[in-house]
C-alpha cells in the first residue's frame, strides 16, 4: 500500500473546511504512505509549537487521535511525529505531555491486515512505551536528559549525592525503555521504522552521555558516602556496566544500516579493578574482613576509571556536536536556496519606474492620450499667470450668466470675474475690491453649467470617453416666464457676498420663482431689508435646477428679499 489513501484525502479536506491548519498538517504527516513523515510537515508543526497562539493540547490530541487508527502505518507515523516534536519542538510541548496522566495506550496494539502489520505492531508497542517513559522522566526531574548541559559544570556533574542517587535510576529506566526497542538490521525494512530508529539512535547517544556523566559524579563521591549510599551507588554502577554492553550492540546495528562511522561514538569501559575497589570499600563499611588496600591504590584505580569514562563522554559530545553542525549547514543551505529562488522571481518581474513622464492619462476616442504632469497645488506668481494653467481642470467656475440689457458697466466686470482663470481663496475685508482676471484665449466652459460639466467629463476621460446611458447631461430648453411689461416677480431674492467668497452659488428656486436677482458686495443689515447699492444682475433660471456641486465656501451669506 503506497500513496495517500482516499481516507487521508477526505480527512485533510475536512480539516481544510473546518479551518484547522494544525490538524490538517498532522493528518498529512501521518498518512498511509509507507514512508517517514515529510520534513515540510514536521517543520511546520515544530514552528507551531513555538507560536504562542497555537493550542498545544489540541496539537497533542490530534496526534493521540491518529494513534487510534487501525493501520500500523498511521499509528507508527503518529508516534514518530510526536517523538520529533518532543526532541526538536518547543519545550512546552513535552511539558504538556508530562502533565498528562496517560499518553499512548498501545500495549495491546495489533494490526491483523497482513504479515507486515504483525511485525510492525511489535515495534509500535515498544516505541510507545519509550515515549511514555520519556514523558514520565521529564515529569520527575523537570528537564529532558537529552538536552541538559554537559561537561565539568554540567547538570549531572554538579549534582549533590542525595539528588544524584535519585536521578540516575530515572535515566536507567528511560535507557532500558529505549534499548528494549531491540531491532536488528534485517528488521529495518521500510521508511517508517527507519525514521523511528534514527530518532532513537540520536536519543541513545545524548541520553547515554548524561548517564555517563552521572556515573562519573557518582564515582568521585563514592568513597565519601555513607554505607547506605555506597550500597545504592554500587548497584547503580553494576547496572551501568550492563547497559554499556547493550548500548554497544545498539550502535553496531546503526553501523550496519548505513549510519556513518564518524557519527557513532567509541565507548571505553572502566577497568574491572574499579568494581573490586568499590565492593571492598562497601565491605569495609559493613565491617567485613577484606584484603588490605592502600588509599593510593584506590585513588589510582578511581582516576583511571574516571579518565576512561571521560573519554567516552568526549566521544559522545563530538558526535552530538557533529550532528548539530550538520543540521546547521543544512539549514543554511536551505535558506540560501530560498534566497536564490526569491531573487530569480524578482528578476522575472518587469521593472516599473516610480515616476511617469506624462500624467495624468486620459482617453479620447478609444485611444490613450497623455498630458504633461501638472502641479495643481503650486502658487501662481501673479494673477495674470493663471491663464497659463490648463482650463479643463481649473476653469470649473460657475457658468457664465449673460445679464439682460443693462446700462451699468458692473455687468462687464461681473462677467469678467466669472470667466476668469484660477480662483484663489483669500482673506480680505468686505471693502476690498474683487480681482479681475484676464479671459483665457480659449475656454472650454460653455454658456451653461450642463454643457460645461459634459465637456469636463470628456476631458477627464470618465467612462473611456463616452457618457453613460443612465446620465443625462442635457436639460430641456428653458422657458422664460413673463407677465407682461409691468410684471414683477413675487419673490426677489438677493445674495450678499463676502469679498473672500469670490463666486456666488447657483440656487435651486421653487417652481413659482421664474427669475432671480443677485447683488454683489452688499453687506447684510440687521433688522432691515438690504439696500441695493450696486446694479443687479438678472439672469434666467430653470424651474428646478440641482444645486451647484462647486458651491461657495462657508463664508457666503444668503438673504432673501
Amino acid at each position: 500500500m503506497s500513496g495517500q489513501s482516499l481516507t487521508d484525502r477526505i480527512t485533510a479536506a475536512q480539516h481544510s473546511v473546518t479551518g484547522s491548519a494544525v490538524s490538517k498538517t498532522v493528518c498529512k504527516a501521518t498518512t498511509h504512505e509507507i514512508m517517514g513523515p515529510k520534513k515540510k510537515h514536521l517543520d511546520y508543526l515544530i514552528q507551531c509549537t513555538n507560536e504562542m497562539n497555537v493550542n498545544i493540547p489540541q496539537l497533542a490530541d490530534s496526534l493521540f487521535e491518529r494513534t487510534t487508527n487501525s493501520s500500523w502505518v498511521v499509528v507508527f507515523k503518529s508516534l514518530i511525529t510526536t517523538h520529533h516534536l518532543m526532541v526538536y519542538g518547543n519545550e512546552r510541548f513535552i511539558q504538556y505531555l508530562a502533565s498528562r496522566n496517560t499518553l499512548f495506550n498501545l500495549s495491546n496494539f495489533l494490526d491483523k491486515s497482513g504479515l507486515q502489520g504483525y511485525d510492525m505492531s511489535t515495534f509500535i508497542r515498544r516505541y510507545s512505551r519509550y515515549l511514555n517513559e520519556k514523558a514520565v522522566s521529564y515529569r520527575q526531574v523537570a528537564f529532558d536528559f537529552t538536552k541538559v548541559k554537559r561537561g565539568a559544570d554540567g547538570v549531572m556533574r554538579t549534582m549533590n549525592t542525595e539528588k544524584l542517587l535519585k536521578t540516575v535510576p530515572i535515566i536507567q529506566n528511560q535507557m532500558d525503555a529505549l534499548l528494549d526497542f531491540n531491532v536488528n538490521s534485517n528488521e529495518l525494512t521500510n521508511g517508517v521504522i527507519n525514521a523511528a530508529f534514527m530518532l532513537l539512535f540520536k536519543d541513545a547517544i545524548r541520553l547515554f552521555a548524561a548517564y555517563n556523566e552521572g556515573i562519573i559524579n557518582l564515582l568521585e563521591k563514592y568513597f565519601d558516602m555513607k554505607k547506605n549510599q555506597c550500597k545504592e551507588g554500587l548497584d547503580i554502577y553494576k547496572k551501568f556496566l550492563t547497559r554499556m554492553t547493550r548500548i554497544s550492540e545498539f550502535l553496531k546495528v546503526a553501523e550496519q544500516v548505513g549510519i556513518d562511522r564518524g557519527d557513532i561514538p567509541d565507548l571505553s569501559q572502566a577497568p574491572s579493578s574499579l568494581l573490586d575497589a568499590l565492593e571492598q570499600h562497601l565491605a569495609s563499611l559493613e565491617g567485613k574482613k577484606i584484603k588490605d588496600s592502600t588509599a593510593a591504590s584506590r585513588a589510582t584505580t578511581l582516576s583511571n576509571a574516571v579518565s576512561s569514562l571521560a573519554s567516552t563522554g568526549l566521544s559522545l559530545t563530538k558526535v552530538d556536536e557533529r550532528e548539530k553542525q550538520a543540521a546547521l549547514e543544512e539549514e543554511q543551505a536551505r535558506l540560501k536556496a530560498l534566497k536564490e529562488q526569491r531573487l530569480k522571481e524578482l528578476a522575472k518581474k518587469p521593472h516599473t519606474s516610480l515616476t511617469t513622464a506624462a500624467s495624468p492619462v486620459s482617453t479620447s476616442a478609444g485611444g490613450i492620450m497623455t498630458a504633461p504632469a501638472i502641479d495643481i497645488f503650486s502658487t501662481p506668481s501673479s494673477s495674470n499667470s493663471t491663464s497659463k494653467l490648463p482650463n479643463d481642470l481649473l476653469d470649473l467656475q460657475q457658468p457664465t450668466f449673460h445679464p439682460s440689457v443693462h446700462p451699468m458697466s458692473t455687468a462687464s466686470q461681473v462677467a469678467s470675474t466669472w470667466g476668469g482663470g484660477l480662483l484663489k481663496p483669500t482673506v480680505a475685508s468686505q471693502n476690498q475690491n474683487l480681482p479681475v482676471a484676464k479671459l483665457p484665449p480659449s475656454k472650454l466652459v460653455s454658456d451653461d453649467l450642463d454643457s460645461s460639466l459634459a465637456n469636463l467629463v470628456g476631458n477627464l476621460g470618465i467612462g473611456n470617453g463616452t457618457t453613460k446611458n443612465d446620465v443625462n447631461w442635457s436639460q430641456p430648453g428653458e422657458k422664460k416666464l413673463t407677465g407682461g411689461s409691468n410684471w414683477q416677480p413675487k419673490v426677489a431674492p438677493t445674495t450678499a457676498w463676502n469679498a473672500a467668497t469670490m463666486a456666488p452659488p447657483v440656487m435651486a428656486y421653487p417652481a413659482t420663482t421664474p427669475t432671480g436677482m443677485i447683488g454683489y458686495g452688499i453687506p447684510p443689515q440687521m433688522g432691515s431689508v438690504p439696500v441695493m447699492t450696486q446694479p443687479t444682475l438678472i439672469y434666467s433660471q430653470p424651474v428646478m435646477r440641482p444645486p451647484n456641486p462647486f458651491g461657495p465656501v462657508s463664508g457666503a451669506q444668503i438673504q432673501f428679499m
